[in-house]
């Protein structure tokens, strides 16, 4: 990934709080039919590997050996930003578009778990996570679905891990424009129903005063 050092997110807080927010990852690996690519909700264990699933169907487990090194891509909000909401735009014209976004790669190495127990894990902590989120007290449990029934659909699962590597990690939200221009951009998202991408950048530009 391109990573200028302003871009450069190294807060692990912020990185976390993207994994987390869009947990819906594009795991990329090399197999022998070239670059493939799914699209795989991935959540962090007890000991920091990325856990997920994908179908017994898909072919991934069968091209990608175990150990084998793979890229999981998060992305969180993103944003046209115009050169017409810059107010030095209107003084000098040096100004162009561009896009704002922030991204996680992770880098690991995956392993596959044909085992009941981990498969039921990796279930487990998936449905966990998102139905305490989504429906609180209410929340769906694998104990609600017949034994016979989850059983089945467990069989039609392969789980894995990724022992992560290396983690880059980039924030692109207007950290190299002037406060007016920064202010002017996200008056501009706000006035197109960005909201979210103007809330990213406001907290941002926040953050960037309180560590002078």
């Amino acid at each position: 990934m391109y990573l200028p050092q302003h871009f450069r997110e190294s807060d692990e807080q912020e990185i976390r709080a993207v994994m987390a927010a869009q947990p819906l990852a594009c795991l990329v690996a090399q197999t022998p039919e070239g670059l493939v690519a799914n699209h795989i909700p991935l959540l962090p264990g007890g000991d920091g590997q990325l856990i997920g699933h994908v179908a017994q169907a898909n072919d991934l487990h069968r091209l990608v050996p175990d150990g084998q090194e793979v890229l999981a891509v998060f992305r969180s909000f993103d944003a046209y930003i115009s050169p017409n909401d810059y107010p030095s735009k209107h003084e000098t014209h040096r100004q162009v578009p561009t896009w704002n976004y922030q991204a996680v790669h992770v880098h690991g190495t995956i392993s596959f778990q044909h085992d009941a127990h981990s498969k039921r894990s990796a279930v487990a902590l998936l449905t966990r996570v998102h139905e305490r989120r989504r429906n609180g007290a209410d929340a769906w449990r694998m104990s609600d679905a017949p034994e016979d029934f989850l059983a089945q659909m467990l069989r039609a699962i392969v789980a894995f891990r990724i022992k992560v590597t290396r983690v880059l990690a980039k924030s692109k939200l207007s950290q190299n424009k002037d406060a007016r221009d920064v202010a002017g951009a996200i008056d501009g998202l706000r006035s197109a129903g960005e909201a979210e991408m103007a809330e990213m950048m406001a907290r941002r530009a926040r953050k960037d005063l309180s560590d002078f």
